[in-house]
């Protein structure tokens, strides 16, 4: 059985879009373009990280890494 654990670079890369992604959502009428050209560079970063072509991980951990960067935000939030 492979090890499917998700690498802690990938679940940082995860945590810093959905940040980005907020701070976007949240911004307002304002300048974007740097959180715009963020987002995209964690976008790119995130679809090819080498993990998941060695990984034989499919669509499923993709969603599981999305998940679990949710869960420990709400952790987090419910904690302050």
């Amino acid at each position: 059985m492979e090890d499917r654990t998700i690498p802690d670079d990938l679940v940082r890369l995860q945590t810093a879009w959905t940040a980005t992604y907020a701070a976007l959502a949240h911004a307002g009428s304002g300048s974007t373009t740097a959180l715009r050209r963020r987002l995209l560079r964690l976008s790119v970063a995130l679809w090819w990280h080498p993990w998941w072509a060695t990984s034989g991980a499919g669509p499923a951990a993709r969603v599981e890494l999305r998940d679990r960067v949710r869960a420990e935000h709400d952790q987090e939030v419910s904690a302050a």
